[in-house]
């Protein structure tokens, strides 16, 4: 499939500047993360999925799992740019009644297949969703999102086994490996590398980019939607922190992002100046 890249570049940063608007709402929140995967979210929501804006619910759509569910604001994000939600409830995000709550719930939301609570649960969801479309005889794809703290999870490779044993060739698992968790870098928190060894160990077909690069992502994405045998994919997106805001990146410690108020306007006209044509 071909891709515009350079609508896919401006995708991108809409995802970027919809979720430093809503972290300005806060004045805190889970930008860095947003931030870093934008680039992957474009990929997925303007090149790979089938759905439709206007019917988030559409029974043939490709479902999208956010197993991280602190990740809400990017993927919020990733909706207002598809038009799925209005841009003018992003200045709701967080507050009482908001559709937009700090952490992601299904219920609230529109757009948002599964609600993310405890970590390292996407997966087994896309197992039992992947199997069930399967048994509907459907086509649609499960994208689970996950991080690679969720890694660390005894329960994320229970679910990677049993994806393999039932040949799931409709769930394609993103691991957003960004280095960065609560408690420090995740490497040194507990390792999981080489984290795509053991994917493939487990008997995914399985893929490592740079998550940052939109040709490298389309290409990935292509390829793991395409790939001939049954077995589920793998793509292992290596991400940086607070991407497209150099004085957020250059912070050692970006996984809850406090900033001082002008700060946020700050990183806004960063990313202003660096908006693609």
């Amino acid at each position: 499939m071909s891709a515009d890249l350079p609508a896919l570049a401006r995708h991108a940063w809409g995802i970027r500047h919809h979720a430093v608007r809503m972290g300005a709402v806060q004045k805190q929140g889970y930008v860095g993360q947003a931030l870093g995967v934008a680039d992957v979210l474009a990929v997925a929501y303007f090149h790979a999925m089938d759905m439709h804006a206007d019917d988030p619910e559409w029974e043939g759509r490709d479902r999208f799992l956010l197993s991280i569910g602190h990740y809400a604001i990017a993927l919020y994000a990733a909706l207002i740019e598809k038009g799925v939600i209005p841009a003018l409830e992003l200045e709701t995000y967080g507050t009482d009644d908001s559709r937009l709550p700090m952490s992601g719930m299904a219920s609230y939301t529109p757009g948002m297949e599964i609600t993310g609570g405890s970590l390292g649960q996407g997966l087994g969801i896309g197992v039992g969703m992947a199997l069930g479309l399967k048994r509907k005889r459907s086509e649609c794809f499960i994208y689970n999102l996950m991080s690679d703290g969720e890694l660390g999870e005894g329960s994320t490779w229970e679910a990677a086994m049993s994806a393999a044993h039932h040949a799931l060739d409709n769930l394609i698992c993103l691991v957003d490996f960004n280095n960065q968790q609560a408690d420090g870098r995740s490497r040194q928190v507990l390792s999981s590398e080489p984290v795509d060894q053991k994917f493939e160990a487990f008997g995914w077909y399985t893929q490592r980019v740079d998550g940052n690069d939109l040709n490298a992502l389309v290409e990935a994405f292509d390829r793991a939607r395409h790939h001939p045998e049954p077995v589920p994919r793998a793509i292992i997106c290596d991400t940086t922190m607070c991407k497209g805001v150099p004085f957020l990146e250059a912070r050692e410690i970006a996984h809850f992002v406090r900033v001082d108020e002008q700060e946020w306007a700050l990183a806004l006209d960063i990313l202003q100046q660096g908006k693609p044509q």
